[in-house]
């Protein structure tokens, strides 16, 4: 583990999202599937490109776009559940991570620009 624990967590995250997305083998689900997998690896791949952020408003800004994929992903995951594309153990797993990352992504949203006002 690196001493980044939201880059870290993103990136499980996304193998959750992938593992997921390769499991579901339903007919007539590709649409679904390929929204999920690319809000779900999305953001992670905004956490990562934000550490190379060109200042504060910029690292903001890429925080912001994952935490909306992050709130995309919750979408599909809940409706891949529901209509009984993945078990609810899956959804749970997933939902669990997501909401750990909404977490640390608001904070680190709200500290960032506490900072930006100094």
């Amino acid at each position: 583990m690196s001493e980044n624990k939201l880059l870290d967590c993103s990136f499980e995250f996304a193998k959750t999202i992938v593992n997921i997305a390769d499991n579901i083998k339903t007919p007539k689900s590709s649409y679904m599937i390929n929204q999920l997998a690319r809000a779900g690896t999305s953001v992670g791949a905004n956490i990562y490109e934000a550490q190379y952020a060109h200042g504060k408003p910029d690292f903001i800004a890429k925080l912001e776009i994952a935490l909306k994929e992050a709130n995309e992903t919750r979408y599909w995951l809940k409706l891949l559940t529901e209509t009984g594309r993945i078990s609810k153990a899956d959804f749970q797993n997933a939902e669990n991570q997501c909401a750990n990352l909404r977490r640390m992504l608001i904070a680190s949203c709200t500290t960032a620009k506490a900072n930006l006002k100094k």
